[in-house]
């Protein structure tokens, strides 16, 4: 048995690894831009990242757990609702083993969002962990007692792909979404849709940052979509805090580093949670960029 365990995380614009020892420290850690629209060129770059760890450790087949944005069909084998759209239909937990000549664990990256800050990040001590990503994509994991709960469909937690709540239709038809729905969550709170809001105002192409920035400064269109993010975010946990009231609520992802958000989300919540009042808390994962990363390390238990 080795002691190490590596870790990938593909996400839209960046695919990161890690290798964690058996005291799960981190000894390594890299990552590189994400190749869009090119399968095989992801499996050869995860190939090059696991070579890179190994190389790390002093050691070779060890352990890997991936996190994507999307699932794996039990009943094809094959990615689904993956907004990284290359790798929908493709065998890819298959592929992967094969290219590294191991088995390989795949799951959601939110699930791992959710595993790594149950275990020993934000939510530690707490029993329901809810985990959501706003990054190039929206979406969300769910932990219990530090489990990740997948669900027979592979979807559980799967928050972006519902409506908006308490939203005019022409506001969700103005939203077409990838998945071939619109006015998905994705399209309104993930960074790409906050980055949408603002063009959508102004004609601009801004990142995240520096829409917040803007709002910062009281530029009145980015003071005025940031506000309107804001309300749209705290309706879409309104409604997770109705179906499940997890005991914490844990935010990843490019836009989870607005500031903003948690001192301004939770008194919104009240305005929507059913019977008007919320005391749940709204964090920041605690390893940031990483959390992804380090729960997929430990979908291979040290």
């Amino acid at each position: 048995m080795t002691d190490f365990r590596i870790g990938i995380d593909l996400g839209g614009t960046k695919t990161e690894v890690i290798l964690l020892n058996g005291s799960s420290q981190e000894l390594f850690r890299t990552r590189i831009p994400t190749v869009r629209d090119d399968y095989a060129a992801t499996l050869r770059d995860i190939g090059s990242l696991v070579t890179q760890a190994e190389a790390a450790a002093g050691q070779k087949n060890i352990p890997v757990g991936i996190g994507i944005p999307g699932t794996i069909s039990r009943k094809t084998g094959f990615v689904k609702n993956a907004n990284s759209t290359w790798l929908n239909g493709m065998p890819f937990q298959k592929d992967l083993s094969a290219h590294l000549s191991r088995d390989v664990k795949v799951t959601n990256d939110a699930n791992c969002l959710a595993v790594s800050e149950a275990t020993d990040g934000a939510g530690r001590g707490s029993d329901l962990v809810f985990a959501g990503i706003l990054g190039t994509g929206c979406g969300a994991g769910v932990a219990f007692k530090g489990q990740p709960i997948v669900g027979p469909n592979g979807v559980a937690g799967e928050w972006g792909h519902n409506s908006l709540p308490w939203t005019h239709d022409s506001e969700l038809e103005a939203r077409p979404c990838y998945c071939g729905k619109s006015g998905c969550q994705e399209t309104f709170l993930s960074g790409t849709g906050l980055c949408k809001s603002y063009e959508m105002v102004t004609g601009l192409k801004l990142k995240g940052h520096e829409i917040a920035e803007r709002a910062a400064k009281e530029e009145i269109h980015a003071r005025q979509v940031l506000d309107a993010y804001f309300d749209q975010l705290a309706r879409g946990l309104a409604a997770v805090i109705n179906i499940m009231d997890p005991d914490i609520i844990v935010l990843g992802g490019g836009a989870s580093n607005i500031a903003e958000i948690y001192t301004t989300v939770p008194q919104l919540l009240s305005n929507y949670v059913f019977g008007f009042e919320c005391d749940t808390p709204i964090v920041q994962a605690v390893h940031g960029d990483s959390s992804g990363v380090r729960g997929a390390a430990w979908l291979n238990p040290l």
